[in-house]
């Protein structure tokens, strides 16, 4: 392998598992993925990672790799994970639960170093097992595969439960062995939201430019490990531009508890001493539009910002999303956790080569 490793994100929405891959020190070369507005901001936030918007049911090896320059060191990515989710209706006729399939025959077709499949625990179910096992069987023998496993993004570190069914396959010519309880040797328990969002409390409006609004952090006292890791230097953020709820809405938002949920609208409200249940995407144009619920905040009567969202699951303050809310958490929603892609990515790299060839690997 020579110079700057070749990653490749398949399906990368807008970048969570790319991120992490950053902070593991392989940064994704290429990435892939047919939304528009999911990547709206991925050029934005990975300048360096070549973007291409394609449907990955019409790409096939040959094409990654002219895109690419060469044949990939390692291959990351969430397929859509709609079909098979514990809130939908897993039909089996759903076109998207195929592009699992389309992931690993492009692990086949291309033969990485070692490979990396999120989605949710859904597929792990009788209604989606053997879609994914169907799936695996395209991958060479050659490879050693560790799991299905489900892991949450809260015991690697975040302030949000976040289960997820992770897949791991690598060549073992290529990488040394992983086991699954290597992965649980990364688990480090959950933070708190207090811990992750107690010192964004009444920031400071600067100015909204292109569509986002920034705010700068006017809170006084020492932030938690969690928050100051994900702070900007200056203390400037986009997304805390609030959801306007009417009288009524609030009315009943105040009356609530920590850990209550709302009869109507069915929000819970967060404790500052646990943890935000799993953020949920909602819908696109194409799929009617539909908001998911968001949680209350512990102490406002309002749901939650974007940028505490955000926070939640372990974005920096630097990432930018989309100008509109619901957009926004229609990424934060479908996205990868970064504390968990980069625990797992920082294992995986201490295993090859990778992280020694990365000109700006992180020890």
């Amino acid at each position: 392998m020579q110079g700057h490793p070749r990653i490749i994100d398949l399906f990368c929405g807008c970048g969570g598992f790319s991120l992490g891959a950053h902070a593991a020190g392989i940064s994704p070369t290429i990435a892939f993925d047919n939304d528009p507005i999911l990547t709206s901001s991925f050029p934005f936030n990975f300048p360096a990672t070549k973007l291409v918007r394609a449907t990955l049911r019409t790409v096939d090896g040959d094409d990654i790799k002219r895109e690419l320059g060469g044949s990939p060191d390692g291959i990351i990515g969430g397929p859509p994970c709609q079909a098979f989710s514990d809130i939908g209706h897993r039909k089996a006729s759903d076109p998207r639960r195929n592009l699992v399939g389309h992931f690993f025959r492009l692990v086949a077709q291309l033969r990485p170093s070692f490979f990396v499949m999120e989605n949710v625990r859904g597929l792990g179910y009788s209604t989606g097992r053997p879609t994914l096992d169907r799936s695996l069987e395209l991958v060479p023998n050659a490879y050693k595969i560790v799991g299905p496993v489900t892991l949450d993004a809260a015991e690697f570190g975040a302030a949000t439960r976040r289960p997820r069914l992770f897949v791991i396959g690598y060549n073992p010519s290529r990488c040394d062995p992983i086991t699954e309880g290597d992965l649980d040797n990364g688990k480090v328990g959950p933070a708190t939201v207090r811990a992750a969002i107690g010192d964004l409390c009444s920031p400071t409006y600067v100015d909204e430019v292109d569509g986002y609004d920034f705010w700068k952090i006017s809170r006084k006292g020492r932030p938690s490990a969690y928050a100051l890791a994900l702070r900007n230097p200056n203390g400037h953020f986009s997304g805390y531009r609030a959801t306007a709820h009417s009288k009524l809405v609030v009315s009943r938002f105040s009356k609530l508890r920590p850990g209550e949920v709302d009869p109507i609208g069915r929000h819970p409200k967060l404790s500052w001493d646990g943890q935000c249940p799993n953020l949920r995407a909602g819908t696109g144009n194409d799929r009617g539009s539909y908001q998911s619920v968001r949680p209350i905040h512990p102490e406002e009567p309002r749901v939650i910002t974007v940028r505490e969202g955000a926070r939640l699951l372990g974005y920096p303050d630097s990432f930018r999303f989309h100008p509109t809310i619901w957009h926004s958490f229609r990424m934060i929603g479908n996205s990868v956790s970064p504390t968990i892609s980069k625990a797992l990515l920082s294992l995986i790299a201490s295993r090859t080569e990778l992280r020694s060839k990365h000109p700006k690997a992180k020890e």
